[in-house]
Parts: structure tokens; C-alpha cells; sequence
């Protein structure tokens, strides 16, 4: 089956950076879209970079110019590259992505099981 598995977090000093990994495993037929959300504690859980089909990434306000997405198409792999982090980067992240199973224009969400970051200050 398609799963998901984010790596990379852990702990790490105020300033510092960090690399998460999203591999996408399973039968596929291709992978659309792709994001990294996160999620703090008592707090809802919010888009932190995208990068659509179309390659065009974006990303939230907070983190522009720090992080950055990326993928590798044939490692089946998702990145995010953070840089100068914050204490408030503290939250568990979450990979998220649209799949074609099949040769058709429908898509299937997943979503990956997070991975923590903590940002000591």
C-alpha cells in the first residue's frame, strides 16, 4: 500500500537547521502535489510550504526565506530544508501529498504520521 514516512526531526539550537525527508512508497502511477504542514500543541494545524504540480512552491509568511521545499521525482522523495529556526518552529510536521494511482486525473490524498522538530532557544 502507498505510505508516507517523514524522517529528519529532532532536536536542534535556536538559528540552526534542519532536513525533513518524506519517501512515498507503494505502487504508484505518479505523485501531483506535495506539502508540509505542521502542527504545535493547542494549535490548529497549518500549511508550512506547498509545491503544486506546476513546480511553483509557496510558502507560509513565518517561514519565507528560511525553509525551503523540494522533491526528488525519482527517489519519490519530499524535502524540507529549514533554516535560521525559531522556537516557534516547534511543532510536529506532517508530509502531505495528491498520488494518481492510476493513468487518470484523479488523485488520492495521504498523509504521513509527522515527525517532531523541537527548537531549543
Amino acid at each position: 500500500q502507498v505510505q508516507l514516512v517523514e524522517s529528519g526531526g529532532g532536536l536542534v539550537q535556536a538559528g540552526g537547521s534542519l532536513r525533513l525527508s518524506c519517501a512515498v512508497s507503494g505502487t504508484i502511477f505518479s505523485i501531483n502535489a506535495m506539502a508540509w504542514y505542521r502542527q504545535a500543541p493547542g494549535k490548529q494545524r497549518e500549511l508550512v510550504a506547498a509545491l503544486p504540480s506546476d513546480g511553483n512552491s509557496n510558502y507560509a509568511d513565518s517561514v519565507k526565506g528560511r525553509f525551503t521545499i523540494s522533491r526528488d521525482n525519482a527517489k519519490k522523495t519530499l524535502y524540507l530544508h529549514m533554516n535560521s529556526l525559531k522556537s516557534e518552529d516547534t511543532a510536529v510536521y506532517y508530509c502531505n501529498a495528491d498520488v494518481r494511482l492510476t493513468p487518470s486525473i484523479r488523485t488520492t490524498n495521504y498523509w504521513g504520521q509527522g515527525t517532531q522538530v523541537t527548537v531549543s532557544s
